[in-house]
């Protein structure tokens, strides 16, 4: 049975695994800040600068393992201004091609969802390519759009994509 972790600190070898995670997101269409052909050398340092975050305690990294491997990972950044303490930013939520569709994306947000709660974050936002599957993940979680943002980005293969902006309001972990 698959269960979601918090990771408290990175391993090499979980950034080996969170470097072919995020290239195979990026690989298969996802937008998430990177444009094709990817760099190894630079998912890999993105990676690496998390891990810091992550030690900090101002991000938390989730991920889900298959065959002691991560199969997906998500983050939650906690806003760190004075007057949004109450909020924070849900990134990255990433599911390898090869263990799509077993709910993974769900189970992560519940687990992010709790968390943020725990933590005292009652407002969760995030950003997504509009019409995408992760717009499709966010409304079947409860995720209310805020708007869009007409070539917001550079999708990962050329040409200006629109995002969405999406929020929820805890009241409780769901």
């Amino acid at each position: 049975m698959s269960v979601v972790q918090s990771l408290q600190s990175v391993s090499a070898r979980d950034i080996d695994d969170l470097t072919a995670l995020l290239t195979d997101a990026i690989n298969n269409g996802a937008s998430v800040g990177y444009v094709l052909p990817v760099e190894h050398a630079m998912i890999e340092a993105y990676w690496r600068a998390i891990a810091e975050d992550v030690s900090a305690g101002s991000i938390a990294l989730f991920a889900i393992r298959e065959n002691e491997h991560i199969a997906a990972s998500a983050q939650l950044a906690f806003c760190g201004k004075p007057n949004g303490r109450h909020r924070a930013e849900v990134q990255k939520v990433l599911v390898h091609s090869a263990h799509r569709r077993k709910g993974f994306g769900g189970m992560l947000m519940r687990a992010i969802e709790a968390h943020a709660f725990n933590c005292q974050r009652s407002l969760l936002v995030l950003d997504t390519e509009t019409d995408s599957a992760g717009q499709c993940l966010y409304e079947a979680t409860s995720y209310t759009a805020a708007g869009i943002i007409p070539r917001f980005a550079i999708g990962n293969s050329g040409g200006f994509v629109p995002t969405t902006y999406m929020y929820k309001i805890l009241d409780a972990p769901a």
